[in-house]
């Protein structure tokens, strides 16, 4: 696989460069993909140089207000699903339930039905593609229907094959705060329908949240404050783990680095190589507008904005386990010390590559209507370079932690397509046992049964705290930690609350407010055993 995806790729350098040494690059992109240092998303590894050569893996998809728009939308979506792409849409353009229809005459059904639609098309099409397709629904909260869409997910069967997320305005946040009130408006006529209170609504939000794990927030206006092309329209929606903000009709496509894999010893200790991460930080951002150039994208609107912008998406797993080797509890002040700092390097090394991707092959064609245009601009190859997705499928064929996320649990069942479940252990907590001197195979199989260390008078003090475990870590230090990576990411960064079952409406309503408050773009909060399907569950919930 790698060697197909790595000759594929390479193909780009010709069309900059006749007489480009493209086996040199070949072997450079298999190297860095089959030492599992650096893998792009999931529609690259199975698609590149195979028929369908689709190989984006987030999308954003218009809904206008007309039925031509909304099932134009529907086969759009199926067409991406089919290939492997997530799909992200903003329903916020459409008019309220019980609205008129004026060609008709008739009452309007309102954005939650089409919804429905679109996830029905979802539930088709996934028995036939090439993973299971997901989607991204987003409203804004001043939507007359915002109240029906926070809570349409109490029915486990509603809306399946979405994930929800409310758009809400800095007004919004501001009236939440003061204990204020604020506007619904009808999209369709621009006036003001009724007048609500923002903090009914936020408690309603934070009561679903707790309850189901939807609806997300995405923080709307701070999103766009970041939008690199504001001329070229709003952004109105994400991919559907909410990381890539993206433009109607436009793709990203994304990589990851394996931080475990950046780490060398120096006087017996485990350090930082960052030569060793400039390298593949370069490599990864020139494989990433390969793959611009050797995808085969769905429609031409889509291909136009996505060569138009060349969006490109970089970023890290692997993240705990490098905290792990370095011996850094996840929720630490040094850890989210740790995070920023690798981060900023990355993000800074991604843009001088991105500029010296322009010296060789020119700017992105969009860039006098971005950020980076004008007589003072910046040449940079990419509107954006650096995305922190959660690395779902990566992570599992890397052999790493997923993204930035901390340790779930040192053990526990992965339920993958088809219901199959997959027992699990951490490998390096073994391994750290045999260093350190305290391994048996009794306390392995104690951790694989669901023990809980932290109950083993065998386990060092110290140890014990390294490997800390998501639902051990307070709500804040989830937040912290995703906020100190978006400060040096373009896009967004996807990161779950992930809170034990005993996590009360206080957790939630914490773990939002304090996302606005630290600036990260969006935030999920997802409470254990509150869907009938998790991907992920401990042996024992209690010492997760």
């Amino acid at each position: 696989m790698f060697g197909r995806v790595a000759e594929n790729i390479s193909q780009a350098e010709l069309s900059y460069n006749t007489k480009a040494d493209v086996k040199r690059t070949s072997a450079e992109f298999f190297e860095a993909m089959a030492s599992l240092e650096f893998l792009p998303n999931s529609p690259t590894l199975m698609n590149a140089g195979c028929r369908l050569q689709q190989l984006s893996a987030c999308f954003v998809i218009p809904v206008h207000d007309s039925l031509d728009s909304i099932f134009e939308g529907v086969k759009l979506t199926a067409k991406i699903h089919q290939s492997g792409g997530g799909t992200g849409f903003s329903f916020s353009s459409l008019r309220p339930a019980n609205d008129v229809v004026g060609s008709t005459g008739g009452i309007a059904s309102g954005p939650i039905s089409f919804m429905k639609v679109f996830n029905m098309a979802t539930e088709v099409i996934k028995q036939g593609g090439t993973r299971r397709g997901a989607n991204m629904g987003v409203l804004r909260v001043d939507h007359p229907d915002i109240i029906e869409f926070i809570t349409i997910k109490k029915d486990p069967s509603e809306l399946a094959n979405f994930n929800i997320s409310v758009a809400v305005t800095d007004a919004f946040m501001y009236a939440v705060e003061k204990g204020g009130d604020y506007p619904l408006v009808n999209p369709r006529t621009g006036k003001t329908v009724r007048i609500i209170s923002a903090m009914e609504v936020f408690n309603t939000i934070v009561e679903n949240a707790w309850s189901s794990g939807d609806p997300g927030l995405l923080f709307i206006d701070r999103i766009n404050r970041d939008n690199p092309t504001p001329q070229l329209g709003a952004i109105e929606a994400t991919n559907p783990c909410g990381e890539q903000p993206l433009l109607p009709y436009e793709s990203c496509n994304l990589g990851s680095i394996n931080l475990a894999k950046i780490l060398k010893r120096k006087n017996g200790q485990w350090t930082i190589d960052y030569n060793r991460l400039e390298r593949l930080v370069r490599l990864g951002v020139r494989f990433l507008d390969n793959v611009i150039d050797m995808n085969r994208y769905p429609t031409p609107e889509v291909e136009r904005i996505t060569r138009g912008n060349r969006k490109i998406g970089l970023g890290v797993m692997g993240f705990a386990d490098m905290l792990i080797r370095l011996r850094i509890p996840y929720d630490s002040n040094r850890a989210c010390e740790v995070g920023r700092e690798v981060m900023r390097f990355i993000n800074n090394m991604a843009w001088k590559e991105s500029e010296d991707l322009a010296k060789e092959r020119g700017t992105f064609p969009n860039i006098k209507a971005s950020i980076f245009g004008g007589d003072k601009g910046r040449p940079v190859r990419n509107a954006t370079t650096t995305t922190v997705a959660p690395t779902g499928t990566l992570s599992i064929i890397a052999g790493c932690s997923s993204g930035i996320e901390p340790l779930f649990s040192l053990s526990y069942t992965r339920q993958v397509l088809g219901g199959i479940e997959l027992p699990d252990i951490n490998p390096i907590f073994p391994e750290v046992a045999r260093n350190e001197g305290f391994y048996s195979d009794e306390l392995e199989d104690y951790v694989a049964k669901g023990g809980d260390i932290s109950e083993r008078g065998d386990v060092p003090e110290d140890i014990k705290k390294v490997f800390v475990t998501a639902f051990r870590i307070p709500t804040e230090w989830h937040v912290k930690m995703q906020a100190v990576f978006q400060e040096h990411t373009d896009n967004a960064v996807s990161k779950t609350v992930n809170l034990p079952p005993e996590a009360t409406r206080k957790d939630v309503n914490k773990a939002f407010l304090l996302a606005y408050k630290l600036g990260c773009k969006g935030v999920t909060v997802y409470r254990s055993g509150t869907k009938p399907e998790q991907v992920l569950t401990c042996k024992n919930t209690l010492y997760c």
